[in-house]
């Protein structure tokens, strides 16, 4: 039974780990930390655990939990990571951090764009980026994975293919984004208000979201070069969900029928990965609850373009699902492990 610590379980994602975790035969929670409420009954604070977690909050002290757990999870804000990481740490448990903290592979771009120092720029060669799809054989290996941020997963993963067979000019590639209000934290901000949500759309980070340097980097992997993208986010009132968009011209001709045996080809084996037919658009609500990711694609021959569309839940495939999927690959258990979560609908 493997012992598992969750550093930020009162977070949204925390809270979806949590879920998880619960139903995963071969995990036993055994720190359910939380800074804002500790001493308090997790099931107080999340009412749908009631008489399924009989535990108390405990506090953030990762020392101490690297003592007690096989593997810990940090779905915390970026910068607490890094600030706690050590060797001795690593030299006894496994981590899985759901912050940027290790993403990317520059320290100057990370402070650049979070606007923080980090604090153990020594780990960051170490930590492999949690893809399972595309770094599963390097995921099995690692003591620190850094698990891949919600937009980013589902917008490097529908562009993933074409990228890396040059099929489409990497440097036209725009991304345009949805989410829902559950990937914004569970934090008190008045942006997030009901009233301010509800019957609202709006942009925002635009030209300067934080996810935009993870996906340039992971997809300039992809395709063997750096490349600039546009990425644009919106939040739609809804809980969860996330709905990319991406439009990119197209570097030689071809039909539905290749662009969809490349998708098939690079995505057969995959578990989580359900491609649609040509035409088809993804829908968020057709993964909700589910670690699936839903990809469409659609040529516009008149523009000499594809508009590729991805579809996940933000804090399943997003967020917990994804590190629980890191966490199985990395103790060996089978991918799917307490994530064969059927999609909710409606």
């Amino acid at each position: 039974m493997i012992k598992a610590g969750i550093i930020g379980a009162t977070g949204y994602a925390g809270g979806e780990l949590v879920r998880i975790l619960t139903g995963h035969r071969d995990v036993e929670i055994v720190w359910y930390g939380s800074r804002s409420y500790i001493d308090q009954r997790y099931a107080d604070i999340y009412r749908n655990m009631f008489k399924l977690v009989d535990a108390r909050c405990l506090d953030d002290n990762m020392e101490e939990l690297a003592g007690q757990a096989d593997v810990i999870f940090t779905a915390t804000p970026q910068g607490f990571c890094a600030s706690v990481m050590s060797e001795e740490i690593l030299s006894k448990t496994k981590i899985i951090d759901l912050s940027a903290d290790f993403r990317i592979k520059d320290v100057s771009t990370y402070e650049k764009w979070y606007g923080i120092e980090h604090k153990s720029p020594q780990f960051i060669g170490e930590a492999v980026y949690g893809l399972c799809e595309v770094n599963r054989e390097e995921i099995r290996g690692a003591r620190l994975v850094a698990n891949p941020g919600c937009y980013t997963t589902c917008s490097i993963l529908t562009a993933y293919p074409l990228a890396k067979e040059g099929m489409i000019d990497m440097n036209t590639l725009i991304i345009d984004a949805k989410s829902g209000t559950s990937g914004a934290g569970r934090g008190a901000k008045v942006p997030n208000l009901f009233c301010e949500v509800n019957e609202n759309m709006k942009a925002y980070g635009v030209a300067s979201h934080r996810h935009t340097p993870e996906i340039e980097e992971q997809l300039g992997y992809a395709c063997g070069g750096e490349i600039v993208i546009n990425f644009t986010p919106h939040l739609v009132p809804m809980n969860r969900g996330i709905l990319a968009t991406e439009y990119a011209s197209l570097k030689k001709n071809v039909t539905p029928g290749e662009v969809k045996e490349i998708y098939d080809e690079y995505y057969k084996e995959e578990t989580f990965i359900r491609i649609m037919e040509e035409g088809t658009c993804p829908e968020t609500k057709w993964v909700e609850g589910s670690n699936y990711v839903d990809i469409g694609f659609k040529l516009d021959p008149r523009t000499n373009r594809i508009i590729m569309m991805g579809a996940i839940d933000n804090l399943v495939k997003g967020a917990a699902g994804q590190a629980v999927q890191n966490m199985n690959l990395m103790f060996g258990l089978a991918e799917d492990e307490g994530l064969r979560l059927v999609p909710m609908f409606p």
